[in-house]
């Protein structure tokens, strides 16, 4: 599922106390790092408010330290702003959540230091593995929602 105006999605890790994480420590929970994505977008195509729309679509708010069956805080609900006009765009976002997914929302807004690209086998996962039960089961149907929600900005 391609979206117009998105350019590329970038999965790294984010918000920890060490520097060049790896997926397996990440993992181990010894960094303090997130898994996130990084958007890159042409917000004369698609609206910055319709991209965290889409990210609020296909991630769940509402479940601390945890997506699914992944669980610990490397998982954790969270948004890394690069300055006070971001943050206050990821709230407004957070804001337009809450009117979907209720009360509980548990995500986090923290000030983004350092983005470390994740892996090259961690990129475009679900284009490389869409056989995998983890992709059937949990990104396929999220990315059917998706899909469904914002028609007009399909490719």
């Amino acid at each position: 599922m391609q979206f117009r105006g998105i350019q590329d999605v970038e999965v790294g890790y984010a918000g920890g106390h060490t520097s060049y994480p790896d997926y397996e420590t990440v993992c181990s929970e010894a960094t303090g790092h997130a898994e996130v994505a990084r958007v890159i977008f042409d917000e004369s195509v698609i609206p910055a408010e319709t991209v965290l729309d889409i990210f609020f679509t296909l991630h769940d708010p509402t479940q601390l330290n945890r997506q699914g069956n992944d669980i610990g805080s490397s998982y954790r609900s969270c948004m890394f702003y690069q300055d006070d006009s971001q943050k206050l765009l990821f709230q407004d976002s957070l804001d337009r959540a809450g009117e979907v997914w209720g009360q509980g929302i548990v995500t986090t807004l923290e000030p983004l230091q350092t983005f470390w690209m994740g892996e090259d086998y961690h990129q475009d996962f679900f284009a490389k593995n869409p056989n995998q039960g983890y992709c059937n089961f949990v990104v396929k149907p999220k990315m059917e929602k998706t899909a469904k929600a914002f028609t007009s900005y399909l490719k």
